[in-house]
């Protein structure tokens, strides 16, 4: 059994409605989903930023561990930017294979992959 999406489900509507018009309706409609499930979306402004500021961390870093304060304070691109966004930002890296995460006493040091 397939799984029942709005594709799917509007492929049954096509193909049981006798209706030329609203065959036509509902292929619009399905081109439509189609387009928004293609995965091609513009980026946001803070997107844009994000990526700009994971490639200064990337740079920045050294051979070393780096806790996020650290990262913040020997990366001039991110000094503006708090905590908790540093992290967030560090921890995509992570998730991407960019930078590994070690833990050390309790503490999270960060390195390059």
């Amino acid at each position: 059994m397939t799984k029942m999406t709005y594709a799917v489900a509007l492929d049954v509507a096509i193909n049981a409605v006798a209706d030329e018009a609203v065959k036509e309706k509902l292929e619009a409609l399905k081109a439509q989903i189609a387009k928004k499930s293609s995965g091609e979306r513009k980026l946001t402004a803070t997107q844009k930023d994000n990526i700009g500021f994971k490639d200064a961390i990337l740079e920045g870093l050294g051979d070393g561990k780096y806790t996020i304060t650290d990262i913040m304070k020997s990366v001039d691109a991110v000094n503006g930017l708090s905590n908790q966004r540093v992290s967030a930002l560090v921890r995509q890296m992570v998730a991407d294979g960019l930078l590994v995460r070690e833990e050390i006493k309790r503490k999270a040091y960060f390195s390059r992959a």
